[in-house]
């Protein structure tokens, strides 16, 4: 997301503290060495001394004269300045840069600065375009401090493309600080992952608190594709979820999830399966099953139908990219759990997801129906072989999520699936 236009609030902020006839000597030193804080305005202490505030990674660097007695500490709840208040971050950053440059800040090298970023926590997540002339590389660490000071981060990173590894690792690099590690927060529900080592998605957040609102109290979940716990984590905090067996094959996510299954205090509820959910060994266990896997978790279908309940079946969510052509008129797909939003093969209606309260109709296009039609179709066959006997699989709902590109669309079909009885 964007940069705030005021500093992140910071728990403590260092400081020198000084007697009030040697406040604004003591500014203007650290001001000329480089070493002022001026996120923050000088703050008034006990005493009639005055707290100078001075950036966290330039204490070091500290060397006053002694004829200025002064002593370090830190302020809690540090108030912006007024040029903090005053200036946009994007301006803010221009100016520190152009005092940092010995001839300035030229037109082109403008165009290498960021004007969005993501933050998380005190660590700036910067785009890959941004500072990529050579000019900034012969500033050395320097760039990163002062981006960050202006900018109130800590740590500075950047990305690069995802890697084709099947993982989809980032390809990020810590520029300033000393790891990569970041808490993210959704919905009260605590994220922590490697920023350059995990990816995060926060255009799934509708889906998660959709996820979050299903009603899964007591039923047992399969994610077969878990990354760092986007669907596990509110299967279990929000919907109610007994227990969860969560696949990953990517190791660096696999540390994230457990330590975030930690801090949101329901580990003992879940098991993490590390390795390729295709080779997973678990049969008729679950209630419902989670195939997060984009652009098609085609190849976790038979896996999925292996872990339902052989005798009552559950719920499967698929996720897949679907294409479809301008349409003129959308379809106005019928309300989850009426006749006509069944399979094609007439199977009764099923029963409302969400407490027995209908849901609105969805606009979707006709497109989108046939893939859930096809794909109901299709594991619908792959019950019936795998247990040899018939099964019904009824469409409950199909969730747009977002658009990826021009008429390719992240889907979510909601799948009921049940054995038939015997007559």
């Amino acid at each position: 997301m964007a940069a705030a236009e005021l500093p992140a609030l910071a728990t403590e902020v260092p400081a020198l503290a000084t007697e009030r006839r040697f406040a604004q000597r003591l500014r203007e030193c650290l001001e000329a060495e480089r070493l002022l804080d001026g996120r923050y305005r000088l703050q008034p202490l006990p005493g009639g001394r005055v707290a100078v505030p001075v950036l966290e990674e330039k204490l070091s660097q500290l060397c006053l004269p002694a004829e200025m007695p002064c002593e370090l500490l830190r302020i809690q709840d540090a108030v912006p300045s007024r040029a903090a208040r005053r200036r946009p971050p994007a301006r803010r950053l221009l100016q520190e840069l152009r005092r940092l440059l010995p001839a300035g800040c030229p037109p082109e090298l403008e165009r290498d600065l960021p004007h969005a970023w993501q933050r998380h926590g005190d660590l700036l997540l910067l785009s890959e375009e941004c500072f990529s002339g050579p000019a900034w590389e012969r500033l050395g660490p320097e760039l990163w401090e002062t981006v960050a000071s202006a900018l109130g981060a800590r740590r500075v990173a950047r990305r690069g493309r995802v890697m084709p590894d099947g993982m989809r690792t980032p390809s990020v690099t810590l520029l300033l600080g000393q790891h990569g590690w970041v808490e993210h927060v959704d919905n009260g529900i605590r994220y922590t992952f490697d920023v350059t080592k995990c990816m995060f998605s926060p255009g799934n957040i509708t889906e998660k608190l959709r996820v979050a609102s299903l009603p899964c109290s007591g039923e047992v979940v399969v994610d077969l594709y878990a990354g760092i716990g986007y669907f596990t984590l509110p299967f279990l905090v929000h919907a109610g979820a007994a227990f969860v067996h969560a696949c990953e094959w990517n190791s660096h996510a696999v540390e994230a999830l457990h330590r975030s299954l930690v801090l949101n205090g329901v580990r003992e509820r879940c098991r993490i399966h590390r390795g390729d959910s295709r080779q997973l060994q678990l049969r008729d266990v679950a209630d419902r099953v989670s195939l997060g896997l984009l652009p098609s978790s085609e190849e976790g279908w038979p896996v999925a139908c292996r872990v339902l309940k052989k005798d009552t079946g559950g719920v499967l969510h698929i996720h897949q990219n679907v294409e479809a052509r301008p349409a003129h008129g959308a379809v106005l797909l019928p309300e989850r759990g009426s006749a006509e939003a069944a399979s094609s093969a007439g199977e009764a209606p099923c029963p409302p997801e969400h407490g027995g309260q209908e849901a609105p109709g969805a606009r979707l296009r006709p497109e989108w129906q046939r893939w859930a039609a096809a794909t109901a179709a299709r594991i619908q066959g792959l019950l019936a072989e795998l247990h040899g006997r018939p099964w019904r699989c009824s469409v409950l709902h199909i969730e747009a999520v977002k658009s990826y590109a021009p008429h390719v669309h992240h889907l979510v079909l909601d799948l009921k699936c049940q054995p038939v009885p015997p007559v």
